[in-house]
């Protein structure tokens, strides 16, 4: 595996960039990691405080890595790694064009529509097909360690609930990163119960297109959902229109904005960056505001990473999310 850059690197002299513009000391900080093994109480005061809780090592980094090998083992076939790599590696390669290559999810006109031409049609239909392999939905998904942790961390036991419907993303070096939301534009159709598990499947280096966190941002996603609640309200939209991620209030993709560094200036809040290893989970909170910056790993390492979502099953959530990620399925 390619190294990750030490958390501690100078910021302004590492190539760290969104949509429209860099990140730097002025408007970036770090995220603050957690050893899983702290103290219950400890660990739900900080989920709490910062909407956030990033776990150093919660899960078995072979079975990590195990998952990253197949996953671009599977993808191989489409040209998308360097000749003469291993498929371990995911690194992208130099000959090809990223257009060939879109990542999939949030960020797509539509509700969830299918990304790229014909060119792409192969890469687009193995990177959707590996949502359904074992070795993603029973040894990474379902990872007993994790199911663990979240039933006991959240304290809801035997009524937590993984849902099917996961974001296994690729993010080829260069290509459009995940735009600025928060989880619960999307569950809307339940109680804002769920707790997201972003999960990256190898290395991220400080620059390769990991995710960022609205420092303090859990309040602004939920000064933002009151006034869709408003808005939808005074526009007349049925229930059923204003649950939809797509409603006339949203962008079209769903997304509070394409912009990441104005939309932290307008909030007058810094993204809060990091560093991941193979091994690290982030869970965050469904109102906590997120993007992904711009991938750019020198090595040309694809960032491969994904979302998982726990529920408590005792109370009334997005049935949606219990059906496997599918391309149109309005999500």
């Amino acid at each position: 595996m390619v190294g990750v850059l030490d958390n501690n690197s100078n910021i302004n002299n590492t190539k760290l960039t969104v949509n429209d513009g860099p990140l730097n000391t002025e408007n970036a900080s770090f995220l603050r990691p957690s050893d899983p093994s702290l103290p219950l109480e400890e660990l739900r005061n900080r989920y709490n405080e910062d909407g956030y809780l990033f776990l150093k090592g919660v899960l078995p980094r072979d079975d990590v890595i195990a998952a990253r090998r197949k996953y671009f083992e599977y993808l191989a076939p489409t040209d998308v790694l360097e000749p003469g790599t291993s498929p371990v590696e995911g690194i992208f390669n130099r000959s090809k064009s990223i257009d060939e290559y879109p990542g999939i999810g949030a960020g797509h006109v539509g509700g969830n529509g299918r990304p790229g031409g014909d060119n792409a049609a192969q890469f687009v239909d193995r990177a959707i097909e590996a949502h359904y392999k074992d070795w993603y939905t029973q040894d990474l998904v379902n990872h007993p360690d994790l199911y663990a942790f979240i039933a006991k961390f959240t304290g809801w036991g035997q009524d937590a609930l993984t849902f099917k419907r996961t974001l296994l993303r690729n993010n080829i070096p260069g290509s459009k990163p995940i735009g600025v939301h928060y989880d619960q534009i999307f569950l809307r159709y339940g109680e804002p119960t769920a707790v997201t598990a972003w999960v990256p499947m190898g290395d991220i280096k400080l620059n390769g297109g990991g995710l960022i966190y609205l420092e303090n941002g859990d309040d602004v996603g939920l000064k933002i959902e009151r006034e869709f609640t408003e808005k939808a309200k005074k526009a007349g939209l049925t229930d059923e229109e204003a649950h939809s991620a797509f409603n006339s209030n949203m962008m079209a993709t769903g997304l509070l904005s394409e912009f990441p560094a104005e939309f932290a200036r307008e909030q007058g809040r810094r993204w809060l960056i990091s560093a991941y290893e193979a091994g690290d989970v982030v869970l965050h909170k469904p109102h906590l505001i997120h993007a992904s910056t711009i991938n750019n790993d020198p090595d040309n390492v694809i960032r491969l990473a994904t979302d998982l979502r726990f529920c408590d099953s005792s109370k009334p959530y997005d049935q949606r999310w219990m059906n496997h990620y599918r391309f149109g399925d309005g999500v």
